[in-house]
């Protein structure tokens, strides 16, 4: 890969870095695991992105927020998004900013394990307290549910866990 090549993906992979999930501002699609591929042939870019749940309500608006981002650059003439489900998207994806970012937000990150039994535990986003209840597994998205703090009193919610593995 030449220089201008590999230049001109560090631009993309830069601007993919700006692209926020619509609900959740302070993490990236990057930070998500999100972004499978991204391929580039002379001025025309491919992103393919694993979606982190059929169905999200948010591919429509991501998709255009990536088309959006990556024609600001000014070598740039096409810009194409797919969406794949194999391999599936697993939270084991999401990085360490992308991590920091839920909790900023006051999002549990998914536990990095599971126990023995399937079950799994997150500490409180804001407090960091491990004295937490499931209040709903079913949160206000597909991909989030509902827990209550018993050490700061604080609902909040929390990425579920999606893994290959269960």
């Amino acid at each position: 890969m030449t220089a201008s090549v590999e230049s001109f993906n560090q631009q993309v992979y830069e601007a993919l870095n700006n692209v926020k999930d619509p609900e959740i501002d302070t993490v990236s699609i990057i930070d998500l695991g999100m972004v499978e591929e991204v391929v580039t042939e002379g001025k025309n870019v491919k992103v393919v992105l694993l979606p982190t749940f059929l169905g999200c309500p948010a591919l429509d608006i991501i998709k255009k927020n990536i088309v959006n981002a990556v024609n600001e650059l000014p070598s740039v003439e096409d810009v194409e998004v797919e969406f794949i489900f194999h391999p599936p998207w697993t939270s084991d994806r999401i990085t360490e900013e992308g991590h920091k970012g839920l909790r900023a937000f006051g999002i549990a990150p998914p536990p990095e394990h599971f126990e023995e039994d399937g079950s799994w535990h997150v500490d409180c986003p804001y407090c960091e307290s491990t004295y937490v209840t499931m209040e709903n597994i079913f949160g206000p998205t597909a991909c989030r549910s509902i827990l209550y703090c018993k050490s700061c009193k604080n609902p909040f919610e929390a990425m579920k866990p999606v893994s290959t593995m269960m």
